[in-house]
């Protein structure tokens, strides 16, 4: 119940488009808190409750999960997601399933939550904001199924939803009024404070040693942009309390994409070459590629997004590329979620709700939004106990961090604007 209660005096209703595909959010500061007609990849799992934890009416309850356009190999949204639905499932004797859609398309995606219901799941759990339209197009047709939305953001469902009424969506949510076009009633969405995960990771290279920094963004939508703004708010704070401010600097750039390519690699190139970058924040889809590519070539680091990204990044690019990840916690959303919805009965909590996430505990593996206490390269300037008290000092509101986007925030290192490389 303290997360339940956390999360409730924390939500609030957002506004803009999800991450790493964006979204918009009220200013707040740390510390407040072709589709197959049989599923490609499913995987059935049954458990005993009896020695696997609380025992739950497991007749009642089916749960399954879409993946976006990946698989669930892909050390990322839906490999995070599928375990942490897969491992609550069997603790508690659940019957559980995952669905791969047969190509990238909402169609697909649709097809997908078709089969789940009509197998007779109840409870579907969607990865990522490519889910927006997929909600717009079955959670009024299913109105006894329970959608849980992770990363999907307000705006991800108005551009699907205004589209679909043949008006043009501006991109703004504050003009829209999402009732006006769908009905979310039976769908929970949760959205991440990447800022402060931004910031998590900004302040950690900057203790690490690292004065030289960049961020590649994707495209210079709300959610990456916290993630950036989040991101020097850290650098800024380290370099301060090291008093080195005037030694840091960090390049920043946006790639207009979301994914890499060799324009943005060349671009990656100078700055790990000529401009002698030792790290840089690669923000956004797969655009991670081009810093990857970049670092390899001159032994150069890489900061990872969303999920802990050492395990892809150092298995293709080169051990020890990736010095740290600014993570937003889809497993504690899934587990948590699934736990106050199936075994607590407090639907009525989620349902129709869009809430955003962030720090509930001074445990930094039980937040929302953090680093990965296993992979983060932690050294005698930056440790796991330092990390603990940077947490602590964002839920006692002792450090803040901005989630603004009008501006860029005004800080005392070197920050080179270069706006979008393409």
């Amino acid at each position: 119940m303290k997360k339940l209660l956390a999360i409730m005096l924390a939500a609030v209703m957002v506004l803009g488009l999800v991450a790493c595909g964006g979204e918009t959010a009220p200013e707040t500061t740390a510390g407040t808190e072709g589709a197959t007609t049989a599923p490609a990849g499913t995987e059935d799992t049954t458990a005993a409750s009896a020695e696997t934890g609380a025992p739950v009416d497991a007749s009642s309850v089916k749960v399954a999960m879409i993946t976006d356009y990946g698989d669930i190999t892909d050390q990322s949204f839906n490999q995070t997601t599928y375990e942490a639905c897969k491992e609550y499932c069997e603790s508690k004797g659940i019957t559980f399933t995952y669905y791969k859609p047969a190509g990238d398309s909402t169609p697909e995606r649709v097809a997908m939550v078709d089969a789940a219901v009509t197998d007779g799941y109840n409870i579907i759990v969607m990865p990522g904001y490519a889910f927006g339209g997929t909600i717009v197009e079955t959670c009024e047709m299913y109105p006894d199924v329970k959608f849980i939305a992770l990363d999907v953001a307000m705006g991800d469902i108005l551009e699907a939803a205004v589209t679909n009424a043949g008006e043009k969506y501006d991109y703004n949510p504050d003009n829209w009024k999402l009732e006006d076009y769908v009905d979310i009633s039976n769908v929970y969405c949760a959205v991440y404070q990447e800022e402060l995960s931004g910031y998590m990771a900004g302040y950690a290279a900057v203790k690490m040693g690292y004065k030289h920094l960049g961020f590649l963004g994707g495209m210079a939508v709300p959610a990456v942009m916290r993630y950036g703004y989040g991101f020097l708010q850290g650098v800024d704070a380290a370099a301060a309390e090291l008093k080195i401010a005037d030694q840091v600097t960090v390049e920043y750039a946006y790639g207009n994409q979301f994914h890499g390519d060799a324009d943005i690699t060349a671009a990656m190139d100078t700055w790990y070459g000529e401009k002698k970058v030792e790290v840089v924040f690669a923000c956004g889809g797969g655009i991670f590629t081009s810093a990857a590519e970049a670092a390899a070539k001159v032994n150069g680091k890489v900061i990872g997004v969303d999920t802990n990204q050492a395990a892809v990044i150092d298995g293709i690019y080169g051990e020890g590329m990736t010095v740290t990840s600014a993570m937003k916690g889809l497993a504690p959303t899934v587990k948590d979620a699934l736990t106050e919805i199936i075994e607590n009965g407090n639907w009525a909590n989620y349902a129709g709700k869009i809430v955003t996430l962030g720090l509930v505990d001074e445990d930094p593996t039980a937040n929302y939004v953090q680093i990965p206490m296993d992979s983060t390269q932690w050294s005698d300037t930056f440790t796991q106990d330092d990390y603990k008290a940077v947490v602590a000092g964002m839920l006692n509101g002792s450090i803040t961090v901005s989630n603004a986007t009008d501006a860029m925030p005004k800080v005392s290192v070197t920050v080179n604007d270069l706006g979008n490389l393409k």
